[in-house]
């Protein structure tokens, strides 16, 4: 089978966003056997995406599309595929009442424009969007396959990962089975380089993906039936996490917090923090895991040096230490701990940039975890990113930390 991908949009061209979902799905393709042969991006213009659709008719038999099946006058993937076929559109029924239902459950009238993303044509099934407004499409005609989906990246991924990948399977010769690990501690290059030849394995396969939060590694098997993929995938599985260890921390679906959330309620416990460089965004990053109330108790942003004083810090630490020092940290998790009375603190400290502070570089980060057992700590590798980055990279860090610590692999002073 050879593929192709058309990504629509004006703004690719424009170089306002970068095609990441051209990138998720030349890998995807890649391991499920499928080879990609093009690539191409084309502007809202119906006449020339029209043209890329008769060039990619000829030379491949299976098109995927991105972006372009909003509401909006310059949406215009749907319109171009039926222009292609010459099969006229025409509304369905139940995508329509489906539409409807979704902006009666936000309580908002839907504009009649919308009305346009509840289109089929003959040879078109709808595809699934649970968590965004326009279906895709699966077209099959003459020996052809035609998948459109969205331009949103994570509508995109769901789509292709739930809808898509499952109807590849008949085309491909037997089932296929995937399981995702995520990782954190090794960045992309070294989990591949940890897991050696088994990057290069067949079937089943293993892909790295780098994410904001976490490396995944996507295993996939290929088999005739439900049972050998599995067990095809169970056993590269169990090879995998043995070579990369602790640095896993789920499978797909979990984030750092949701997998320290689930811990720390599964042993009754609590938890609390006080930050300084993160600003607040290590208790956001923890209450979105949705029943974060059960075990967050609260925290403190405590970015000035008298507020860390006022909620506990003893003054004396500060001077003899600075601000940005393992030892503040320590008795900034200490302190919050104490105060708010949880049986975990975490208290971090450093430097986001751009300017150097207390003569520490910036991305130079201090962090502490205190629990009933002791304190563990870990200083931030030295991170040059911009504020963002550096503040991100903290969280995570500090989050992976507590995990450790609640998983044994770190041992509490």
């Amino acid at each position: 089978m050879r593929a192709e991908i058309i990504s629509c949009g004006t703004e690719l061209l424009l170089g306002h966003i970068t095609d990441t979902n051209a990138t998720y799905l030349s890998q995807s393709l890649a391991t499920l056997g499928i080879d990609l042969y093009f690539v191409s991006q084309v502007g809202d213009n119906q006449g020339r995406i029209v043209e890329t659709l008769q060039k990619a008719w000829q030379r491949s038999d299976l098109i995927i599309m991105t972006g372009g099946i909003g509401p909006t006058e310059d949406d215009a993937t749907r319109e171009s595929i039926s222009a292609l076929l010459g099969e006229q559109m025409q509304v369905d029924p139940q995508l329509e009442a489906n539409l409807r239902a979704r902006y009666t459950h936000a309580s908002r009238p839907m504009p009649e424009r919308n009305v346009k993303q509840a289109t089929l044509i003959p040879s078109a099934q709808a595809l699934a969007n649970p968590i965004g407004s326009a279906p895709g499409w699966w077209v099959e005609k003459d020996g052809h396959i035609i998948v459109a989906m969205p331009g949103v990246p994570r509508e995109m991924y769901r789509m292709w990962e739930e809808e898509v990948v499952p109807k590849l399977s008949a085309f491909t010769g037997g089932l296929i089975f995937t399981r995702l690990l995520r990782v954190y501690g090794l960045g992309e290059a070294a989990v591949e380089e940890e897991l050696g030849e088994l990057i290069h394995n067949t079937n089943p396969t293993l892909a790295t993906y780098a994410k904001n939060d976490a490396v995944d590694v996507r295993i996939t098997a290929k088999a005739q039936t439900s049972e050998e993929a599995l067990q095809l995938v169970a056993e590269m599985e169990e090879r995998a996490r043995q070579i990369l260890g602790e640095h896993v921390f789920g499978i797909e679906g979990d984030t750092l917090a949701s997998v320290i959330g689930k811990a720390l309620q599964e042993r009754g416990q609590t938890l609390s923090v006080m930050e300084s460089l993160t600003g607040g965004q290590l208790a956001s990053t923890i209450t979105d895991f949705q029943s974060s109330s059960k075990h967050f108790i609260g925290g403190i942003v405590s970015y000035s040096t008298d507020v860390k004083i006022q909620m506990g810090v003893p003054k004396e630490t500060v001077e003899r230490y600075g601000v940005i020092s393992e030892e503040t940290a320590r008795a900034m998790a200490t302190a919050v701990r104490q105060l708010l009375k949880t049986d975990f603190g975490i208290g971090i400290t450093g430097v986001a940039g751009p300017d150097k502070q207390e003569e520490k570089p910036v991305g130079t980060v201090y962090i502490a975890v205190a629990g009933p057992e002791g304190i563990v700590t870990c200083m931030g590798p030295g991170w040059r990113g911009g504020r963002a980055d550096n503040k991100r990279h903290a969280v995570l860090t500090a989050l992976n930390l507590l995990r450790r610590y609640l998983a044994g692999t770190v041992s509490p002073e």
